[in-house]
C-alpha cells in the first residue's frame, strides 16, 4: 500500500513538472479591466489560493468565469485596482512572476495558510460582543505591559472574534513568561465572556502566525455566529440573497448568491465553500453594478452533490455569515499617528465614553506609525451624531483621526483650545495614563 501510495505521489509531481502553471495577463482586451487568465493542473484548494493571492494585492475582481473539470484548472479574471484603473505595468509584472512561483510552491507543497512565527506573541479572542468591548480588551493589554501590534476585529449576530499580535513594552519581543500569560488570558477570558453564560468565550495563545482573514472566518464559524438570534444586527432586506439547488442531470448542486458588491466579497464564498470541504468545478461572477451575482456548481470531495434539506440549508446560512461578517456597518474613522504603548486602548476609551461602538476594525503598524481603521455605531443604535463625531476629533486631532466615506454628512469641527490641550497628550507618553484601565 505505501509503495502504491508513493508511486501515486511521484506521478503527481511529474504531472506537475510537465504541465507548469500558465499566467497570461492581457491589459488591451478590454477597455475597463485588466484580465488575468491562470492555468494550472487541478487540485483541492487551487482556487481559493488563487482569488486570496489576488485579493491580498487589493485588487478588485469584477468578473470571472471558473471551470476545473478534469485534470485542468482554468481561471479568468476581469480586475482592476481600488480606483477602478486598470494594472499598470509594474504590478502585472509581481504578479506574472508571483503567482506563477506561488502556484508552485503550492502544488508541491499542499494548501498553505500558516506563515513563520514572527517574534510577537499572536492573541485569538471569540466571546460576546457588546459596546466597548474592545476598549476592555487593549486596557487589559496596556495594564500588563503589551504593546498591541497588529489586530483584527470582527463583530457578527452578537459575537466577536479578534487576532492580535502583541508585543511586550519593555523588550519589544514576544512575551514568554507562563505566569504573566494566564493571568492575561483568564482576564481578558472574563471580558469576553460577558454576561452571556450561555455562550462560551475563548481566549487562544497561538505560536504560528495565519492568514489572518481565512482564521477570523474559521473562528466565528467555530463559534456559530452562524446562527441567527432575534437580535441580531442584519435587517432582512440587507441580508444577501442565497439560494442552493441540486441540478440531478449533472450532478452537480448549484449554488446563487446575490448580494451587495464590496472588496473581497469573492473570497469570503470561495473560502468558505473551501472550508466546508466543496469543490467548485464551474463557476461565473459579475460584480460590475452594484450588485454582484455569483454561481457556482460544487460537489463533496467524493463526487456528490449536496444530499440533504438540512445541509443545504446549513450552506445558506454559512455563506450568509461569511458575507455578512464583513459588511462595513457604522462610520469610517481612520487614525494615523506614531505608534506608542496603549494607543489602541486611549483611543478605544475615548470611544466608548462618547458612547461608540466599534464594530470592526483594523490595526496595523509601520515604520513606527500606527494607521488604524474602526467602524464604529452609536451604542445605542442610532446614526452617529456629526456633534460627537467633531467632539472626539478636537480631542484626539482633527489630522490624527479622520473620517472616511461618509464625511459629507458630518460638518467639519472648528479648531479649539479643547483640541490643543489633549491633542498634545499624542505627542507624549502620558497619553498612556488618559486610558488606564479601569
Amino acid at each position: 500500500m505505501s509503495f502504491s501510495h508513493g508511486m501515486d505521489d511521484e506521478y503527481e509531481k511529474l504531472i506537475r513538472r510537465m504541465n507548469p502553471p500558465s499566467i497570461v495577463i492581457d491589459n488591451n482586451s478590454s477597455q475597463n479591466a485588466t484580465i488575468i487568465k491562470v492555468g494550472s493542473v487541478n487540485r483541492q484548494g487551487i482556487l481559493l489560493e488563487v482569488v486570496q493571492f489576488l485579493t491580498d494585492l487589493n485588487l478588485i475582481i469584477r468578473k470571472a468565469y471558473i471551470s476545473s473539470d478534469g485534470g485542468w484548472f482554468m481561471d479568468v479574471f476581469n480586475v482592476t485596482d481600488q480606483d477602478g484603473n486598470k494594472l499598470t505595468d509594474d504590478v502585472i509584472d509581481y504578479i506574472e512572476k508571483s503567482l506563477e512561483q506561488e502556484l508552485c510552491f503550492l502544488s508541491s507543497m499542499g494548501s498553505v495558510g500558516l506563515k513563520p512565527t514572527m517574534d510577537c506573541t499572536l492573541i485569538e479572542l471569540t466571546g460576546s460582543d457588546r459596546p466597548g468591548l474592545l476598549s476592555e480588551l487593549s486596557a487589559i493589554l496596556t495594564d500588563f505591559k503589551c504593546n498591541v501590534v497588529s489586530a483584527q476585529v470582527w463583530t457578527h449576530n452578537t459575537r466577536a472574534a479578534a487576532v492580535m499580535q502583541v508585543t511586550d513594552e519593555e523588550t519589544g519581543s514576544s512575551i514568554t513568561d507562563p505566569e504573566r500569560l494566564t493571568k492575561i488570558k483568564k482576564l481578558l477570558s472574563n471580558v469576553l465572556r460577558g454576561r452571556n453564560s450561555s455562550r462560551g468565550a475563548k481566549t487562544v495563545f497561538c505560536h504560528e502566525i495565519t492568514h489572518t482573514e481565512r482564521r477570523l472566518h474559521q473562528m466565528m464559524f467555530a463559534d456559530r455566529d452562524y446562527e441567527r438570534t432575534e437580535d441580531g444586527n442584519v435587517v432582512d432586506e440587507e441580508r444577501p440573497n442565497v439560494e442552493v439547488v441540486n441540478c440531478y442531470d449533472k450532478d452537480y448542486s448549484v449554488v446563487t448568491i446575490r448580494s451587495k458588491d464590496r472588496p473581497k466579497l469573492l473570497f469570503d464564498t470561495v473560502f468558505t465553500l473551501t472550508d466546508l470541504g466543496y469543490v467548485v468545478f464551474h463557476a461565473n461572477i459579475d460584480a460590475e453594478g452594484p450588485e454582484a451575482y455569483q454561481e457556482y456548481y460544487i460537489r463533496h470531495t467524493d463526487g456528490s452533490p449536496l444530499k440533504s434539506d438540512p445541509e443545504r440549508e446549513r450552506v445558506m446560512q454559512c455563506l450568509e455569515a461569511a458575507i455578512e461578517r464583513r459588511v462595513s456597518e457604522g462610520l469610517k474613522l481612520e487614525l494615523c499617528t506614531t505608534d506608542r504603548v496603549g494607543l489602541l486602548s486611549a483611543v478605544t476609551r475615548i470611544f466608548r465614553e462618547n458612547s461608540l461602538t466599534v464594530t470592526r476594525a483594523e490595526v496595523t503598524t509601520k515604520a513606527e506609525k500606527a494607521v488604524n481603521t474602526f467602524y464604529v455605531r452609536d451604542a445605542s443604535g442610532y446614526p452617529v451624531d456629526a456633534k460627537t463625531i467633531d467632539s472626539i476629533r478636537q480631542v484626539i486631532g482633527q489630522k490624527i483621526l479622520k473620517v472616511k466615506g461618509r464625511s459629507e454628512e458630518l460638518k467639519p469641527a472648528e479648531e479649539s483650545s479643547t483640541r490643543f490641550l489633549f491633542g498634545g497628550l499624542f505627542k507624549s507618553r502620558s497619553f498612556v495614563n488618559f486610558a488606564s484601565y479601569s
